[in-house]
């Protein structure tokens, strides 16, 4: 349930997308959405228009497949892995939409240049449309395909994130669906075990949710992955369990493996996160996201989290603003170019070993 759900950017998009509604957004950003204009059904049409039928099987029962993207420079991050993502979605809900994925990209890219957006926030969503009211679906789908945009600061080298501050992360009682009820790794509409998981935090004021799986085990955030440092790795939830494959959280772990920190990908307990060292949040809009307390236990950023959130912004800089050898792609592909191009020495003078991390001098994730 991780990276994207709702259209306010600060929420975590994919998370939701970014910052809980409930909460004022965390940095303004685009406050009026009536601005912009939306692509719905192959036409571009004013956000204060844009409509679906309540017909809509993505309205009636959750029926549809979704992807929370972010554009840096014009050009969308790691495009290919959240159009895999979106594919992997689709055939687990057997919603065969007959769309490419040229197709679909496209319309992203329609729709930013409509509202002449560089930075952005992105919702692609695709249901299985309007069928007779009844929950078998039928063989033949009419695909509804909706996107969303809205303004977001620039990202890469010394950007400031959409996020105002280390999060406070909370343990909910509300458990995560297991894989053999709902596949863990569909994003579908249906975000009921977000929204209960979030509503908890009413009472504590917390900015994200620890949700935990049926065994009690550290699954994921209401929409985020969760990383902890212990003393000898860097620590998140195995996708065995009941884990969004996340978008970020892929990057995170290749950018760690890269610099030579160990990655470990396992089960985990709450005390374990509650424990460590450091602890941080991964999504598509939030980036890297330094958690400041653990059920109220105080944990903070610190070196590891300071680097990669560095490593990730300088990723961001190479691939999408001309920054280094990594430069720019095909609106199609997202390329990371090579892992040792662009500022490949901005670091070198406080990482001089696989957990020699320096004092991580100059990151934004500690920043505000």
């Amino acid at each position: 349930m991780t990276e994207g759900d709702a259209t306010d950017p600060t929420e975590g998009a994919d998370g939701a997308d970014v910052a809980d509604t409930a909460d004022t957004t965390d940095r303004e950003v685009e406050t009026s959405s009536d601005r912009y204009v939306y692509h719905v059904d192959g036409d571009l049409v004013p956000a204060s228009e844009a409509t679906v039928s309540v017909r809509d099987r993505g309205f009636m029962y959750g029926d549809a497949a979704f992807e929370t993207l972010r554009a840096y420079g014009g050009r969308v991050f790691e495009w290919d892995a959240h159009a895999r993502r979106l594919t992997e979605t689709c055939d687990v809900l057997g919603l065969d939409h007959g769309l490419s994925t040229e197709d679909l990209h496209g319309r992203v890219a329609e729709t930013l240049a409509a509202n002449d957006l560089a930075e952005a926030y992105v919702r692609l969503s695709v249901t299985r449309g309007v069928q007779p009211g009844k929950l078998t679906p039928s063989a033949e789908v009419d695909p509804t395909v909706v996107v969303v945009v809205k303004g977001l600061p620039r990202g890469g080298r010394g950007s400031d994130p959409v996020w105002d501050g280390p999060a406070t992360l909370q343990t909910v009682k509300t458990r995560r669906v297991p894989d053999r009820a709902i596949p863990s790794k569909a994003k579908t509409h249906n975000y009921l075990n977000g929204i209960l998981a979030r509503l908890e935090l009413r009472v504590t004021g917390a900015d994200e949710a620890l949700v935990l799986d049926s065994e009690g085990y550290v699954a994921e955030g209401a929409t985020s992955n969760v990383f902890f440092v212990d003393d000898d790795a860097l620590c998140t939830p195995s996708l065995d369990g009941p884990v969004l494959p996340g978008v970020t959280r892929d990057v995170v772990i290749e950018l760690a493996r890269e610099e030579g920190i160990p990655v470990r990908e396992g089960r985990y307990t709450p005390d374990d996160v509650r424990g460590a060292s450091e602890v941080f949040l991964t999504n598509t809009t939030w980036e890297l996201r330094p958690v400041a307390t653990v059920d109220g236990i105080d944990s903070g950023g610190g070196p590891v989290t300071t680097l990669l959130s560095r490593l990730f912004d300088e990723r961001v800089e190479r691939t999408h603003y001309g920054g280094g050898t990594g430069g720019e792609s095909g609106m199609g592909s997202d390329d990371t170019g090579d892992s040792d191009g662009g500022d490949e020495n901005a670091h070198d003078a406080t990482v001089d070993n696989q957990w020699d991390v320096g004092d991580g001098e100059g990151s934004r994730a500690d920043d505000g």
